[in-house]
């Protein structure tokens, strides 16, 4: 059974090792939007300093030179086991011990509007990754949602607290599974939340997240809420990226 599969008694038969060399930086930053990459590379003091190899191609991986702090950023991937393997493999290119995690998220919750930050408490492990990394449990905690409720709350930005559900299956958000769920206090579903914290935690490394909040499931029938290409309110809203900019500042100052 996928909850067996935790052993943190034998080795992994493939590893990998950090750099000693490797630049250190304040905190990376992960986004999963291509057009907030494109924005950061064209609108910040930014370098590539490595790269990440998957089948897929090559991701860049950037450093960024703001308020007297550096930070790594890149784009991941959508789906735990991809966004999981490039977390780890970053934390070979750099060296930090704090991941600054934003992006979409589903809506359970029709009070909750478009575009809100959602700051998720406790994950639902509707996934497989994360049980190779920590044992079997229906949530995780996400230990500092508390650090990131207070950067919203000290800066004035409108949030929502609540846990998350985290799923491999997107097509397969059933309605019976929507109304289990949402009975139980999730207001959000994503695909990584529960599997990026597994690791981080694994790793003892800091992780710090927030959803933007977006298409809607708490209706007669499941709705994206946008228009045609638009990005305001949306994961590839660059105030977002602004917003995970400030609380990587943030959680460095406090380090």
């Amino acid at each position: 059974m996928i909850t067996d599969s935790f052993d943190n008694k034998t080795a992994a038969k493939i590893n990998l090792t950090r750099n000693e060399n490797a630049p250190k930086v304040d905190a990376v930053i992960l986004t999963f939007s291509n057009k907030i990459e494109q924005f950061v590379v064209e609108n910040y003091d930014c370098e590539k300093v490595g790269e990440l190899w998957m089948a897929t191609g090559m991701t860049p991986v950037y450093a960024i030179n703001y308020k007297g702090k550096r930070f790594g950023f890149y784009r991941t991937y959508v789906g735990a086991p991809a966004c999981v393997a490039t977390v780890e493999e970053v934390l070979t290119v750099l060296d930090t011990d704090k991941v600054i995690h934003f992006g979409g998220a589903g809506c359970l919750d029709k009070e909750i509007a478009r575009g809100k930050v959602m700051i998720p408490t406790d994950a639902y492990r509707d996934e497989g990754t994360s049980y190779h990394y920590a044992p079997a449990s229906d949530y995780i905690k996400i230990k500092n949602s508390d650090v990131v409720e207070a950067f919203m709350r000290e800066n004035k930005l409108p949030y929502v607290l609540g846990k998350t559900w985290t799923t491999d299956a997107f097509y397969r958000e059933t309605c019976g599974n929507f109304e289990k769920h949402k009975a139980d206090g999730c207001i959000s579903v994503e695909m990584e939340g529960s599997a990026v914290q597994a690791m981080c935690d694994f790793r003892g490394v800091n992780l710090y997240m927030f959803f933007t909040s977006g298409d809607l499931l708490d209706a007669p029938e499941w709705t994206q809420r946008r228009e045609k290409g638009q990005v305001k309110g949306t994961q590839h809203d660059v105030g977002h990226f602004d917003i995970a900019l400030e609380l990587a500042v943030y959680v460095a100052e406090r380090a």
